[in-house]
Formats: structure tokens, sequence, C-alpha cells
């Protein structure tokens, strides 16, 4: 655990005190390092939790989500670099600075096996995104974005902490290994249901359940590159990951519970999915789109088989790489066209090629395609919630179709169709995105060949 955490410490006087001609190098270098010593966690193991320390230990559900965090702050160091290369200098470092400032709390919150390190952790992620959104956006209302933000995190997660000092005083410990020890000891049927949808609302507006998810179009509308990528890929992971560890800790008496969140993540993922063919604006499509990814995580992590569990991880990981991709695509866009709106950006195959490529890849994986992740992902989960109850395969099944459709629409309006006569030239893609898409899209071609290291269950 330290020799990932200890690095990840020593970058912040890495980026603060690096001459400006060698800032990007040397931060993009020193964080892919530790990305690389960080896939170490995905060794198998026979122990259920390795590298248990008095707060932090790494089990099979935390693992690939760890390795996927640390993956990830070398490809938002170089996504930042076009839109940044005209700031002065500190503000370069400024920014660097909050996206490392944000890493170590991550891994203590996907690690943290005491229940108030957790919730301290989940909400010190906000401060630094807030901060990334509200200054680094690119329109006015990046304000009101941050503030949707701010108050939808803060008041479901008040519930939250009330839950844990609950839970504190009824069981004496909050350490997870026991309590999943200690049987479930309800003191009314009331005080048990209250407390469950208490530990499940905060995670459900953060992962986020259609009917909480207004925040979510806004902040990635509004964030810079790096913000979307981080909020794409991290901070809704916390809400599934949030989700998986609290339902082994609540009792079978939640059954009734479970039933409004799987008809609304059900129903959301078909809703968001309709709303995706509607939109006029890029980066909130692909918003969108996660919401209805998040919809089946939240669902097969309610019903809690072994089956469900193993397909909401692996479809988190692989939901992780894919939107992230599409967001970066979206911005080499609007880097070089300065719009978001599909209508105005339409036509650029013959102009950037390779790009189109990398559209094509992307879009693939986002629909589901095999031999990718998320394909066995979502049949797996689709399966596990089919057995559970037979007619959710409607839902799930049109969710899919629509997921197909959508997708397909956001790749012909994008690169066919006639070029806008308003495009006159448009500067040529360069090494940096397309290593950045290669580092999305490996991972993503590899997991296939070993799942199991991403699946959450015991090897």
């Amino acid at each position: 655990m330290l020799k990932i955490m200890l690095p990840t410490a020593m970058l912040l006087p890495t980026a603060l005190l690096s001459p400006p001609k060698t800032l990007w190098t040397n931060t993009t270098t020193h964080s892919l390092l530790i990305a690389l010593i960080s896939l170490q966690w995905l060794t198998p193991s026979y122990y259920p939790s390795k590298n248990l320390t008095l707060w932090t230990g790494i089990d099979q559900i935390s693992t690939p989500l760890l390795a996927l965090s640390c993956w990830f702050l070398p490809l938002m160091i170089l996504a930042s670099q076009g839109h940044l290369q005209h700031e002065p200098h500190t503000r370069k470092r400024t920014f660097i600075s909050a996206l490392i400032i944000i890493q170590p709390f991550i891994i203590l919150a996907f690690s943290a096996t005491e229940l108030t390190l957790f919730y301290i952790a989940f909400e010190a992620t906000l401060i630094p995104t807030l901060i990334l959104i509200t200054r680094w956006g690119n329109q006015p209302e990046r304000l009101s974005a941050g503030i949707y933000l701010l108050f939808y995190t803060l008041i479901s997660s008040l519930p939250l902490l009330i839950a844990i000092l609950f839970l504190h005083s009824k069981i004496g410990t909050l350490h997870l290994p026991i309590l999943k020890l200690t049987p479930p000891n309800p003191t009314t049927q009331w005080s048990n249901l209250m407390s469950n949808l208490a530990l499940l609302v905060a995670f459900m507006v953060k992962a986020p359940l259609y009917g909480l998810h207004l925040w979510l179009p806004k902040a990635h509308v509004e964030a810079p590159i790096a913000g979307s990528m981080l909020l794409a890929a991290l901070l809704l992971k916390l809400g599934g990951y949030g989700i998986m560890r609290i339902t082994l800790l609540m009792g079978p008496s939640s059954s009734h519970l479970c039933y409004p969140f799987l008809t609304l993540a059900l129903w959301g993922a078909l809703m968001t999915s309709s709303i995706c063919l509607r939109q006029t604006d890029l980066k909130s499509l692909i918003a969108y789109s996660s919401v209805s990814h998040m919809g089946l995580v939240i669902a097969a992590s309610m019903i809690q088989t072994h089956w469900s569990f193993s397909g909401a991880m692996i479809l988190m990981i692989s939901h992780g790489l894919t939107s992230s991709m599409l967001f970066c695509l979206a911005n080499t866009n609007y880097e070089r066209t300065h719009s978001r709106i599909l209508m105005l950006t339409r036509g650029l195959q013959p102009l950037l090629p390779l790009m189109s490529t990398w559209w094509l890849l992307a879009n693939m994986t986002n629909m589901a395609l095999p031999p990718t992740t998320n394909l066995m992902a979502e049949l797996t989960i689709m399966i596990s919630l089919f057995n559970w109850s037979s007619p959710t395969i409607i839902l799930t099944g049109t969710a899919t179709l629509l997921t197909a459709s959508y997708t397909l629409y956001m790749l012909l309006s994008t690169q066919r169709g006639t070029l806008p006569t308003h495009i006159k030239s448009i500067p040529n893609s360069n090494t940096r995105e397309h290593l950045l898409m290669t580092l999305h899209i490996i991972p993503l071609l590899a997991l296939i060949l070993k799942p199991e290291l991403i699946s959450g269950t015991p090897l």
C-alpha cells in the first residue's frame, strides 16, 4: 500500500518544483510508473484480504478499481495538455496539483476497511473536483454545475454519516471485516429500513440512480477534459463500490428496499438511453450514456448474487475506460472546432482519418460488441437479473437496443455527412492524442483474455 501512496504523495513536490520545460514530462512519467507498479495488486491471491493494515486492506472488490484509479492519473495529465498550453505556468502547476491531490483520497476510499475513514475519503474527493469544474470549465454555467454537484453530494451524504454513527453505537465497531461477522441485529423493523436507506442513498446519488442523476450531465458538460474523465472513470465507481460494500452488510430484511431501487435503475437505463437519441450536445450524450450503464451496475449489485456482483465489477471497469475514451475523443473535436453541437461538428472523417478509427473502436466498445469486456459484463448482468426475475429481460433488452442505436447515431453524426461550411482548416491529430487513445483501448482489449482479474470473484 505504501509503495503506491508515498510516490503519489511525492508527485506533488515533483509538480510544484519541476522546471517549466519538463513539467508535463516529469509528472506524466512519474504517474505512469506509479500506474505500472499498481498493476501488481492484480496478482491473484489465495487470501481474501491482501495488504491488511489497521485502516486499509485490499480484497477482490477493491483491487480492480484501485488499479484503474492509478492508471487514470497519467491519462488525465496527458489529456489536459491541449487546453492548458496557453495558460500561465503557475496555473498549470495548480491544475496538475489538483489532479494529484485527489488521487490519494480515491485510493483511500477504495481500500479503507474502516467506515469512518471511507466516509472522509469519499467526501474529500469532492473538493478538488469542485475546484477543477468551477475554475477550469469552459462556460459561465460551470458555477451552477458546481453548486449542483456540491449540494447533491452533501445532502445525500449527511444521512450516510448519521447511519454510520448509528451503526457504531449499535455494534461498537466500524471495522469492515468485523462488521461482516456480526449478525444483523434489527432493533425495530422501521429503524433497520431507515438505516439501510440512509446508507444507500449517498451512493445512489454518486452512482447516479435515475431520478438523482441531474447533477451528472451538468457537471460533465461544464468540466474540463480531466474533470470529465475523473467523474466518468472514478467518481461514479465510488458509488457502485459503496453499494457493493454496504449491501453485504445489510441483512436479508432489506428485500423490500431493493424493489424501488431496482425499478428506478432499470427504468432509468431505458429512459436515459432514449434521452441520448435526442441529444444535440456531444458531451451531454456521453454523460447520459454513463447514467444508463451505471443503472445496470446498481440493479446488479442490489440483487446480491455472485454472478451479478462479478458482472457489475467488470461493467464498472470497462465503462470507466470506454466513457473516458469517448470524452477524450469529444475533447479532441472540441479543441479543433470549439463546438460540442453535433450538427456543427459532423463529417470529420475525411479530415481526421486516424481519429475516426478511434471513434469506431470506442463506439464499438460502448455498444458492447464482442470481444470486449463490456459484452461479457452486460451478458452476465442480464442473465443474473433474468434468473432473479424473468420480466427484467424486457427492460434490459430494450436498453441494449437503444444503446446500440444512440451509439451508432453518435458515430454517424460526428464522422459522416457533409462537412459544415464554417470549418475551413483543422489542425492534424498529434501523437499525444493517439497515445492517449491507445492507453485507453489496450486494457479494454487485453482484459478479455483474462477477465477474472477484474471480475471481483475470489480466485
